[in-house]
């Protein structure tokens, strides 16, 4: 499945440099507002050693990681919702992307300008999200004028959508994100088709310096706080770390995080946040040919996940066989596991669970 983050925030909080490093970019970052003017993007393997592993003890020819597509968006400003700035860029290139990674300054540098005037992430979070609801606004209320036209005919369908919208309108202006909005499942629908940009889920980033990369500081812990009172997740992350590492070969990373007392690239604390936040697992698949990590919904059904392989294999599924990371690494090969009746038969309706490793029986 497709998974796509838009890295947000307002301009100089380290967004580009961030992007670039966990790209392992190169591009020339200037200490200047809107230099990122088109969206770029990358697409980044998503780090998870149980894919290592797993090749470890079923060699292959080809091993492919699970995908994420970052977009770095164009730093939005006080006034974005009204045009100001790249505003209007912004709030289109956000409406594309499955989450809005919110990146904000939590460090110190008299270096690099702020926009505001000085660093204050609860301040320039709730700037950035207040923009977003602004912009909402004006999108519910083109809707309502399109809709109630129409309703006046009577029709009952466009009479609640105008009641969903109006609803809509009202939880924006009291300072509610479309997220937070309490909905059944026909309004849901309803407002889908508006694509609102507070109806994205946000994980919150505290870019921080190299002396609060173990532990937050001041900054990092006020914007935890403010994350957690909003039901979001918040990552700390050092840019500056990130672009050294990107600028280390891959069998050295390892050892460079170890000596600065990290287990875990910025990249892949990101990921790892992506797919909670979104509600995502993964599943592997081995064979001589290929290893592969697959990206699916939690509680998806084996029968489902047969089917973003291939629609053959879903089509004519027979069942799945399964076994875990754990059982493979006790008996040491796929071929011990099945001489000792491990490997478990499982139906359609199974629900596949994240790291389970997977062959597919099928018959088209």
């Amino acid at each position: 499945m497709g998974l796509s983050a838009g890295i947000a925030g307002l301009p100089n909080v380290g967004k580009s440099t961030l992007f670039n490093a966990l790209c392992s970019g190169r591009a020339q970052v200037e200490n200047y507002p809107f230099t990122t003017i088109e969206p770029n993007t990358g697409i980044v393997a998503v780090p998870d050693d149980r894919l290592s592993r797993v090749t470890l003890l079923c060699p292959t020819q080809k091993v492919v990681p699970a995908f994420l597509e970052l977009v770095d968006i164009a730093g939005l400003v006080r006034g974005a919702s009204k045009g100001e700035g790249l505003g209007n860029q912004f709030l289109g290139h956000i409406k594309n992307v499955n989450a809005v990674v919110h990146v904000v300054r939590c460090f110190e540098d008299s270096n690099i300008v702020h926009v505001e005037g000085g660093i204050d992430p609860v301040r320039d979070a709730g700037l950035v999200e207040t923009e977003l609801m602004l912009a909402d606004l004006g999108t519910v209320e083109r809707a309502i004028s399109r809709v109630e036209k129409a309703a006046k005919s009577g029709d009952k369908e466009l009479k609640e959508q105008l009641a969903v919208f109006q609803k809509a309108f009202d939880s924006l202006g009291a300072g509610v994100p479309a997220r937070k909005m309490p909905t059944n499942a026909e309004e849901s629908i309803a407002l889908a088709e508006l694509n609102l940009l507070t109806a994205k889920p946000v994980l919150y980033v505290a870019n921080v310096d190299e002396n609060a990369a173990l532990k937050d500081n001041a900054h990092a812990a006020a914007l935890r706080k403010y994350a957690a009172a909003n039901g979001a997740d918040m990552v700390r992350i050092c840019g500056k770390i990130e672009a050294e590492i990107a600028d280390l070969p891959e069998q050295e990373r390892p050892e460079f995080l170890a000596g600065l007392g990290l287990d875990k690239s910025g990249l892949a604390l990101l990921a790892q946040a992506i797919y909670r936040l979104l509600g995502l697992e993964t599943f592997f698949t081995a064979t001589p040919k290929e290893n592969r990590a697959w990206t699916i919904a939690k509680g998806t059904h084996a029968v489902k996940a047969a089917g973003i392989i291939h629609s053959d294999f879903e089509k004519g599924f027979i069942r799945a066989e399964v076994f875990t990371l754990e059982e493979l690494e006790h008996y040491k090969s796929e071929a011990a596991l099945r001489a000792a009746g491990k490997v478990r038969a499982e139906g359609k309706d199974y629900v596949i669970k994240d790291g389970d490793i997977v062959f597919f029986r099928f018959n088209v």
